[in-house]
């Protein structure tokens, strides 16, 4: 059996275990591109290691450490909980408006699952004071974190657009930032429709708790620090990853947090994950491999029907697999040979159709957001409920996922 097909195969396993099992499948992935790599590929280790994305592992410890700082400390807790109390009152404003906080933290730099893990106990508690289900403030939370998931700052931003360069898509980061927002919007509008009224319950007190505290001096700085790095990447162009080890140094240096918690905090797990599979990928590509990956998605689809087609795998894939571990790092990079192997298509586009596919899914409780929400639900019934509810709502979303990316992903390619 050829190279190529021992890595296709293998990449194929590494995809079926990151959808049913545990296991990490960074290490797996690694190991599988050691074996073939070193055996039927005869390639020297150094050719195998340089698959290890370094700019990208950098990238990702860099900005992760930054925030995790800003959550040891208790900046982003404070910050969740400060913007918590613009909400109280009306049970219609309620929902968008923790929409667009999500939105707005997710942003600037923590990503979606930090997003989601701060403000869902809040929104749990002011659901049940104001009236508003388990299942809707989930939705808002979920989808307003995803909104801002690929901000060009965040973390999974940063793995997002690594794929996009490696497809020859650069430059791009607002784009990508863009329809994946628009899709969340939609989807969130389309659940405040749906749901707004039906799913309201009966309002139990004050919107939210205001124990009165204030930021420290050291949550103060970690804010200004932040912002400055983020204008500093904005505004002038700083390496995005090197430039959040200066500001995660200085941070420390000022001793505004411990380090050994901000350390802990940062999800070495995840990224392992994604460089893992990256190193697999190099190998797959060295062998041609990619020309057999990309030779059995293309005969899935036609030229017309190829965003919809390729969002609707990578959603499917995505229920149950890592976003941004395992399906960005997989799919992005086979964006120029699917095209043309089909024939015709917009690289940029379908690019954006993988992001919005594998995204929109992630409500699921199979997923680490929807078990968050659900874990955030003390009553065991109503969280059977919750449960249920966004299994459905995920599922469905794979359908959803694809008529968006037919219609969002060429509008903001074009632009």
């Amino acid at each position: 059996m050829s190279p190529a097909v021992l890595a296709l195969a293998a990449l194929c396993l590494a995809l079926l275990l990151s959808m049913t099992s545990r296991i990490n499948v960074g290490w797996v992935a690694i190991t599988a591109a050691w074996v073939i790599g070193a055996g039927p590929a005869a390639m020297k280790p150094d050719a195998i290691m340089a698959g290890f994305p370094v700019s990208l592992f950098l990238t990702l410890i860099g900005v992760t450490l930054l925030f995790g700082i800003a959550e040891a400390n208790g900046t982003l807790g404070q910050l969740a909980h400060r913007s918590v109390g613009l909400v109280r009152g009306s049970r219609r404003l309620v929902p968008p408006l923790v929409f667009l906080l999500a939105t707005a933290l997710s942003s600037v730099g923590p990503g979606s699952i930090s997003t989601v893990a701060l403000l869902i106990p809040l929104g749990m508690v002011i659901a049940r004071r104001v009236g508003v289900s388990p299942f809707l403030m989930s939705l808002m939370v979920a989808n307003g974190a995803n909104a801002g998931n690929l901000s060009p700052v965040s973390s999974i931003g940063a793995i997002a657009n690594a794929g996009m360069a490696k497809a020859g898509l650069v430059d791009v980061g607002g784009k990508v930032w863009l329809a994946n927002l628009l899709a969340s919007a939609i989807v969130a509008a389309a659940a405040l429709l749906l749901f707004g009224r039906s799913h309201a319950a009966a309002p139990a007190g004050p919107a939210a708790p205001d124990d009165g505290a204030t930021f420290t001096g050291s949550q103060r700085l970690t804010m200004a620090v932040i912002a400055a790095w983020i204008i500093g990447v904005v505004g002038f162009k700083l390496a995005l990853g090197l430039s959040a080890f200066a500001a995660a140094t200085a941070l420390l240096l000022l001793r505004t947090a411990d380090e050994g918690a901000a350390v802990r905090r940062v999800p070495l797990g995840v990224i392992m994950m994604v460089c893992g599979v990256s190193v697999l990928i190099a190998l797959l590509e060295k062998t041609g491999g990619m020309d057999l990956f990309t030779g059995l998605l293309a005969r899935l689809a036609s030229p017309a029907s190829l965003n919809g087609v390729i969002a609707f795998v990578t959603g499917l894939i995505s229920t149950w697999s890592s976003t941004s571990g395992v399906v960005m790092p997989t799919f992005l990079p086979t964006v120029p040979g699917l095209v043309t192997q089909v024939g015709g298509g917009d690289p940029l586009a379908v690019a954006l159709s993988i992001n919005i596919g594998s995204a929109l899914v992630d409500v699921t409780p199979l997923s680490t957001l929807g078990a968050l929400c659900v874990a955030a639900v003390d009553d065991q019934v109503e969280a059977r409920v919750l449960f249920r509810q966004l299994m459905a709502w995920g599922f469905s979303m794979v359908v959803v996922g694809a008529v968006l990316a037919v219609l969002i992903a060429p509008i903001v390619a074009r632009w």
